[in-house]
């Protein structure tokens, strides 16, 4: 089995179809939110080289795109997912890795962040230096929530004023890296969060 974790360029344009398709299915699947991408925004990011691809034996197995705000000052590594027929293999962790030190590379000194309704990214985002913080700490760029627009909560985004929503924001901030104590991921406690998040939410819109 060959694995292989790039910078994706015109070459991985094949891929963009499956790529959308494979982040529609999981959304549809997980019933909760990631912004969906249409190809051609998908081979925008590569011809930018924005983006990281995974391959096994050639065909496509994960996918992650960087965007970035403020001239740079803020960056969002992206869309992070594996194809189904390659879940067992830690993929998820090794792109976002790849992705997260070639975001320190492209834009240094960037304050990299994400949001996020997923456990397994949250734990792989601490793993990496990231805290969770309240929205307010992220960009306040209109075109980086525009991109929640594809997702299947953005009407709570909306009703919330950008404030919160069922994501959970997650930021690292190179300058603080060595005066702040590393965070320390519980899962248990950001379960209990998101079900506490999903239950007031869905009670508001039954009132």
């Amino acid at each position: 089995m060959n694995i292989s974790i790039v910078i994706a360029h015109e070459e991985h344009y094949k891929f963009a179809e499956e790529i959308c398709e494979t982040i529609n299915a999981s959304a549809i699947q997980r019933g909760t939110g990631i912004a969906r991408r249409t190809p051609e925004y998908v081979m925008k990011k590569m011809e930018n080289r924005d983006a990281v691809v995974a391959t096994v034996d050639g065909k496509f197995a994960g996918f992650c795109y960087i965007e970035s705000w403020s001239h740079g000052k803020f960056v969002a590594n992206s869309g992070l997912i594996v194809h189904p027929d390659y879940r067992a293999l830690g993929l998820a962790k090794k792109i976002k890795e790849r992705v997260f030190k070639y975001s320190q590379e492209k834009y240094p000194g960037a304050k990299i962040f994400g949001i996020t309704t997923g456990l397994a990214v949250m734990k792989i985002n601490s793993d990496l230096g990231y805290k969770p913080v309240p929205f307010s700490e992220l960009t306040d760029d209109p075109s980086f929530w525009n991109g929640c627009r594809g997702c299947s909560n953005f009407d709570i985004l909306e009703r919330k004023e950008y404030k919160m929503c069922l994501c959970t924001g997650m930021l690292y901030d190179p300058a603080k890296k060595k005066t702040e104590e590393k965070y320390t991921f519980n899962k248990k406690v950001l379960l209990r969060l998101k079900n506490i998040k999903l239950a007031l939410f869905l009670k508001k819109e039954k009132v």
